[in-house]
């Protein structure tokens, strides 16, 4: 089973998250995530037209940058918002992202 790794977030930078949410594939599981409303999503729940591996590392990225949190549960790795988290950490960030349209 795999342990994935999650930065604490205060130590995360806004430069990091901001250098995440740069790329529209991450803007698009953020707010597929966002549309979930706290529900854990698997990886395949995320509509992208791109190869496995490229979606493995836009997941990882945005797990480096303390957007998202990722645990196994069973055969599937599950993967959610850290909304609160990010809330408190850069108030008005998500709002933003969300404003943002999803194919943009």
């Amino acid at each position: 089973m795999k342990n994935y790794s999650h930065p604490a977030i205060n130590e995360v930078p806004l430069h990091a998250v901001m250098q995440a949410m740069s790329d529209p594939c991450r803007i698009a599981i953020v707010h597929d995530l966002l549309q979930a409303k706290g529900r854990a999503l698997a990886c395949n729940e995320v509509q992208l037209d791109i190869s496995k591996a490229t979606r493995s590392h836009h997941f990882e990225v945005l797990r480096a940058a303390g957007i998202i949190f990722t645990e196994m549960k069973g055969t599937k790795c599950m993967t959610s918002l850290r909304q609160a988290e990010l809330n408190r950490r850069f108030p008005g960030l998500l709002k933003l992202i969300a404003a943002r349209k999803k194919d943009s």
